[in-house]
């Protein structure tokens, strides 16, 4: 599994809830290191220790820590970049989900040897929305979780107002409905194009 999946989990729990909590977590899989560096590649079941040994300590269930950490990778001003490369998607929270195919060939730009989920979005009605979420291969992180976090977050970085369900999953797809109840409910964080 790519660094930079590692290195979110563990940004996560220390940006959340401390360091001394990381270095807990860390602490007992007894791995030999007690931070993960982003461009490094890991072994697959690395990743799936640290989110039961996550989700063990803060006792919530793993789906529920993977949906925060897509909720964080958006909404804390530590991932801000993240923020950035999906504000590109346009101006409406319905423009960013018509070009949510596009974000794993855009994540490649910016890391090649970045492994992302594959999406896949169809409108089922005027104001819903179906999204595949297809988990990569060998992947021991379920992807969607993170994604229907991300889509929260980036609903309300719109100002939409969603209902979002989590469908279920298969062994390579898991799939999330998008119901677009107000593209304009409230108001949306500032997002200019050039970086302050």
């Amino acid at each position: 599994m790519h660094g930079l999946v590692n290195r979110a989990i563990e940004r996560f729990v220390r940006d959340t809830y401390g360091r001394d909590t990381w270095l807990g977590i860390i602490g007992k899989l007894d791995l030999g290191f007690s931070e993960f560096e982003a461009m490094l590649i890991y072994e697959p079941q690395v990743t799936a220790q640290v989110l039961h040994a996550t989700s063990d300590a803060l006792q919530r269930p793993v789906d529920e820590v993977l949906e925060d950490i897509g909720t964080y990778l958006v909404s804390h001003p530590n991932t801000a970049a993240v923020r950035r490369l999906l504000r590109f998607s346009g101006e409406t929270f319905e423009d960013f989900l018509h070009s949510l195919d596009d974000l794993p060939d855009r994540a490649r730009l910016a890391v090649s040897d970045l492994t992302v989920p594959g999406l896949e979005l169809a409108d089922q009605s005027a104001n819903v929305f179906c999204l595949n979420v297809y988990n990569p291969d060998g992947a021991t992180v379920r992807f969607g979780p993170v994604v229907l976090g991300l889509l929260r977050a980036m609903a309300d970085d719109y100002g939409a107002l969603v209902f979002l369900e989590y469908l279920g999953r298969t062994d390579t797809c898991e799939r999330l409905r998008i119901h677009l109840l107000a593209s304009a409910h409230g108001k949306g964080r500032a997002f200019v194009l050039g970086a302050s």
